[in-house]
């Protein structure tokens, strides 16, 4: 069983997902894909102290982003801001917690 995350945008985007992707990336300093794939069949030790219970999810996580889209026109007017939220994939790994 695997799962896969891709980039998903909501709202008016003036622009592409790549040059959007690019942005991000030099924005956070991250690397940045259209796609990650989690795969299930690996395993993770922990030393979970006295009285606690360790808890663990293994997936894709992503990063939120928001912004706002327009356009300048040549006249110099400007279009109607709106506002975009966009994910894009950040890791593929283990998510640890104790309660």
């Amino acid at each position: 069983m695997t799962g896969e995350v891709g980039v998903s945008v909501s709202g008016d985007l003036q622009t592409s997902v790549n040059a959007m992707l690019i942005k991000i990336k030099a924005k956070f300093n991250v690397t940045v894909s259209a796609k990650l794939t989690a795969k299930l069949g690996n395993s993770i030790s922990v030393d979970t102290p006295p009285h606690k219970t360790t808890h663990a999810k293994y997936g894709v996580y992503r990063l939120k982003h928001t912004g706002v889209s327009y356009v300048i026109h040549t006249n110099c007017t400007v279009s109607p801001e709106k506002t975009v939220v966009s994910y894009s994939p950040y890791r593929v790994g283990w998510y640890l917690w104790e309660i």
